[in-house]
């Protein structure tokens, strides 16, 4: 995408902002000194500099603690002092541009960038978001976070750790992805009540189909409410913060009300579970990291024994299964589901399916703890929640999975497949392959087939290629020549960030109504809202499925969900509602979609 001059720039996180306070901030630590000197500012080292560096920065231990209190609260979900992340790296910010600047973009970051100024227009291009103006910041809450931004700043990593591992891959997919000449003709249903009155409006996120009798349309927001959808209309069924008072939903990004699935049996048994976040130190975690490292937040599965299955709304009393601690607000417990295709008697049949992501450990500097198979982060689980030989005695571990009977401190047995970043959606095509999307860091967006005791690589690898986690890990270099032997498993489906920035898993679609899109796996790009599709018998391990790009249309009218929700982040996502509809809808805007038909251009 050009970069957008100062007089045809238009903002649109003045109506969507983020919660992130320094997105844009950030961006200035990600340019070189020589694009610095491009713009109107004073060298690091002149007197002015020095003298007003002194003015604004703390050493007093209270405002540091405050600075980092601000800063946890706000920018740790998009940043850290070691890597780049849903924003930069603000490890060089404050030896690279004046504090008076920096003061001026938390202030008022869209008018510095609306005015033209050629640091912020390149890097608000290449992330696509920023910050909105912050004035009800005190004096003092802006030097907290400067000084604690100042007292984390580290000196420029060698390149020599990466030296040993070739060439970085400029354009790791070379080839475009194709337009596929089929265009899905929308019809907009239904607007989600809006939970909040920034952008993210409505939260919407997992759509599920209860079977049964009779058969019934949820869908939950991320903000802590489960809707029923009933003739086109949404109705509450139940509240997360009625239920569980220490529910929490902010930073935002996938945190708050993760993901729910009902029980195969539910309208026998009336069993349904949910994940959701609560802060730190809530209760004490099944699952933590040692004392030293901080925890985030603490993600929480929960059963749920519902006294009337087929009441309107939610009535009955919860038991915790599991409680996660997380190094931060990013890559947590996203979802959770049954395999839909599992039969009574048959080995999967109640088993519950959980994506556990690496909680941003990795980028944190903490890779430890999600690489290994010895621990719960970075891995997809399978267990029995009606069992007991778990090791809280809460939920049972199969003896079908994989580590399940090693007895062996390196294994966890819980562990079904693992090696993942982000595994936020789990869905199974209807000749049965598991299907586990995985969202990336830096370079690639991921598909992969779910095979039992499988390593996917995070953070080993990004999608077909090789990563350096203790380096930067915006780059990613060719396969090493002994990569076989290693028996890492790849995605059958792969794109770079050319394409987007974020996976958003999608379906097969399996109705009758539109023979276009029969038996293909539908899913998108968050942030640019993209809609792409692969043929679901082509998704082969060893081999890479072509992915192709569907055209939208509402109404007569060819348009995209930048052009739909007038946002740099559409927040796109995929769901399939009763008779095999299928749906698209935005968090931006909470707007919802059906797919009327597809038709070939």
């Amino acid at each position: 995408m050009p970069i957008p001059t100062h007089s045809s720039l238009t903002i649109p996180t003045y109506k969507k902002p983020i919660r992130c306070l320094l997105l844009v901030l950030g961006m200035l630590g990600g340019l070189s000194a020589t694009a610095q000197r491009t713009v109107a500012q004073k060298p690091a080292t002149s007197p002015e500099r020095t003298a007003s560096a002194t003015n604004s920065y703390s050493t007093d231990k209270q405002v540091l603690t405050k600075g980092q209190q601000l800063f946890q609260s706000n920018c740790s979900a998009c940043h850290n002092f070691l890597q780049k992340g849903i924003g930069p790296n603000l490890s060089e910010v404050t030896s690279e541009v004046s504090p008076d600047w920096i003061r001026k973009f938390i202030r008022n970051a869209p008018d510095v960038i609306k005015r033209g100024d050629a640091r912020a227009v390149r890097l608000f291009d290449e992330y696509k978001q920023a910050m909105p103006a912050f004035t009800t910041l005190s004096d003092g809450d802006v030097q907290a976070i400067m000084s604690y931004i100042r007292v984390n700043q580290k000196q420029k990593a060698s390149a020599a750790a990466d030296a040993r591992l070739g060439a970085a891959l400029l354009d790791p997919i070379p080839a475009r992805i194709a337009s596929s000449g089929l265009r899905l003709s929308l019809e907009e249903v239904i607007t989600a009540p809006a939970t909040a009155e920034k952008a993210p409006v409505a939260r919407i996120n997992k759509m599920l189909v209860l079977p049964g009798s009779p058969d019934r349309l949820f869908l939950e927001d991320l903000r802590g409410t489960l809707y029923e959808i009933v003739n086109d209309k949404l109705r509450v069924y139940m509240e997360m913060a009625k239920e569980r008072p220490d529910f929490i939903h902010t930073p935002g990004h996938a945190t708050g009300f993760g993901s729910y699935a009902f029980h195969p049996d539910f309208y026998k048994n009336g069993l349904f579970y949910t994940t959701h976040t609560e802060k730190a130190n809530t209760a004490p975690a099944d699952f933590a990291y040692p004392d030293s490292i901080k925890v985030a937040l603490q993600w929480v599965l929960t059963e749920w024994k519902i006294t009337d299955p087929t009441s309107a709304t939610f009535a009955g009393s919860g038991r915790e299964l599991m409680r996660v601690n997380m190094v931060s607000p990013i890559h947590g417990v996203q979802e959770i589901t049954f395999n839909p295709l599992a039969k009574p008697g048959g080995q999967d049949y109640g088993l519950l399916y959980i994506g556990v992501g690496d909680g941003g450990a990795t980028e944190n500097g903490y890779p430890f703890i999600c690489n290994t198979k010895g621990r719960i982060w970075s891995s997809v689980l399978r267990i029995d929640p009606q069992g007991r030989n778990s090791k809280n005695g809460r939920y049972g571990i199969p003896a079908s999975n994989p580590y399940a009977e090693d007895n062996d401190p390196a294994t966890l047995g819980e562990v079904f497949c693992r090696g993942f970043r982000n595994p936020n959606r789990i869905t199974w095509t209807p000749d049965g392959k598991m299907l586990i999307s995985d969202i990336g860091h830096a370079n690639a967006e991921e598909l992969n087939l779910g095979m039992a005791g499988a390593d996917y690589g995070w953070p080993e690898r990004e999608g077909l290629f090789l990563m350096n986690y203790r380096g930067k890990m915006d780059k990613v270099y060719a396969l090493p020549e002994h990569d076989a032997s290693l028996q890492y498993v790849y995605p059958v489906a792969l794109y770079d960030h050319d394409e987007g920035n974020a996976f958003s898993g999608g379906f097969v679609y399996t109705g009758s109504e539109i023979p276009l899109l029969k038996g293909k796996y539908i899913f998108g790009d968050i942030v640019n809202g993209r809609v792409f599709y692969v043929d679901s018998d082509q998704l082969q391990l060893g081999k890479q499925a072509p992915i192709e790009e569907l055209q939208i249309a509402v109404g007569d009218s060819l348009t995209t969900f930048r052009t739909l929700t007038g946002a740099q982040k559409a927040d796109l996502r995929f769901g399939v509602g009763l008779n095999n509809v299928f749906y698209l809808y935005t968090k931006s805007d909470g707007k919802i979609y059906r797919v009327r038909n597809c038709q070939r251009q």
